[in-house]
């Protein structure tokens, strides 16, 4: 049977290869999962009330855009976190979860050529695996940018040959970053949006880690390019409940484009969307309005920096994060060091190369290991003092 050849060279999703690494060895204690990045905080309790409450809409066809009270609750928390006011009827759309949206936004506003050629994508390396993947879904060209200690952490678009930004169509940029917690600054946000707009290209900023942070929230794409005068069209915010909220599983959340991109969105999304169903669009407008149990949820993820600050101390090229919820520590061997880590201890992390595109020490993941820090806090600190014990 013949398969598409465009996904015949994709290297398995990073955890398929984590389960092959470790999964025919035996752990050394007992099990613990730093690996995937989700929340275990628990979620605003009356959630649930709110799901029951409209539990008969379940018998009918939720609404592809969101609900208006749902597409309102963004727009009002979009003025209020980024100071920019949205139609909630033509810049603002709910997704089932923002996996759904950055895919399907490069299916929706990547063009077939730029300036006569075949198309480039951005994105930085380390990456979240959809970029890849709507890159190629498209017939664009992805380009793994390095986001490394040298850049901060964050991809240097401007350092890119004059060849490849005339191509370039989209550029994706996650901030906070995953895995690293880089966060992009004002400046580094004035520079990409000038770069956009010199060479034509949109950004789709990924900030789905934006309310998980230290002190300052971190400033947003939406709110410099405001401030800069941006043509509306230039930027695509995509924000979710997952992480601010510890609700992964409602699978809601936002987009935010400008009018012409947002009809063209949903054009697509007409067509070929997944709504959120009605009880839990309802239960979303609610937590998107509440801002309490946000607050606690970031003082939780705080009290964990403190943690991971204090033990690995010391420890010669240790990031500590300003944003999100992940470790990115340093190893000679992401994939050795897992294994060892698992085999000696049964603590469970990932290889930073899985996140990566590269060969061997060529890949900008290879002396890195992402630990999530995502375990109740003493539970935290109990994994995090083994691993220090195993590793270092």
């Amino acid at each position: 049977m013949k398969f598409p050849e465009r996904f015949s060279k994709l290297p398995p999703y990073a955890f398929p290869r984590l389960r092959a690494l470790l999964d025919h060895h035996t752990p050394g204690g007992d099990v613990v999962h730093l690996t995937i990045g989700e929340p275990k905080h628990a979620f605003p309790a009356w959630v649930t009330d709110v799901i029951v409450q409209h539990a008969a809409e379940f018998n009918s066809y939720p609404n592809n855009d969101g609900s208006d009270e749902l597409r309102g609750a963004m727009a009002d928390w979009v003025a209020q976190r980024y100071g920019v006011t949205l139609d909630p009827a033509t810049r603002l759309m709910a997704l089932n979860g923002t996996r759904e949206g950055l895919y399907n936004a490069a299916m929706a506003l990547c063009p077939e050529v730029k300036n006569g050629q075949k198309p480039v994508i951005l994105m930085p390396n380390p990456f979240y695996q959809v970029y890849m993947i709507a890159a190629i879904s498209v017939a664009a060209e992805p380009v793994f940018v390095p986001a490394t200690d040298a850049t901060g952490h964050l991809p240097d678009y401007a350092s890119l040959p004059e060849e490849v930004l005339n191509r370039t169509a989209v550029a994706y940029i996650c901030s906070p970053a995953n895995p690293q917690g880089a966060v992009a600054s004002r400046d580094y946000w004035e520079q990409l949006i000038a770069l956009a707009e010199k060479y034509d290209f949109k950004i789709f900023a990924d900030e789905c880690y934006s309310e998980i942070y230290r002190d300052i929230a971190p400033v947003g794409a939406l709110t410099v390019a405001d401030e800069m005068g941006t043509d509306p069209e230039r930027v695509v915010l995509f924000n979710s409940l997952s992480k601010r909220s510890n609700l992964p599983g409602l699978r809601s959340g936002l987009i935010a484009a400008g009018p012409e991109a947002m009809v063209q969105i949903k054009k697509l999304r007409a067509y070929s969307g997944a709504p959120t169903p009605g009880p839990l669009q309802a239960a979303a407008a609610k937590v998107w309005a509440d801002e309490a149990h946000v607050v606690e949820n970031r003082a939780l993820y705080q009290e964990k920096y403190r943690i991971a600050d204090e033990v690995f101390a010391g420890l010669n090229g240790y990031l500590s994060p300003e944003a999100g919820f992940f470790l990115w520590l340093p190893v000679e061997d992401g994939e050795a060091a897992t294994l060892k880590l698992w085999q000696e201890t049964g603590v469970r992390v990932l290889p930073g190369a899985y996140l990566a595109q590269g060969q061997g020490a060529e890949n900008p993941g290879h002396g890195y290991i992402r630990v999530a820090l995502v375990a109740p806090a003493e539970e935290t600190r109990k994994a995090l003092k083994t691993l220090r014990d195993c590793l270092y």
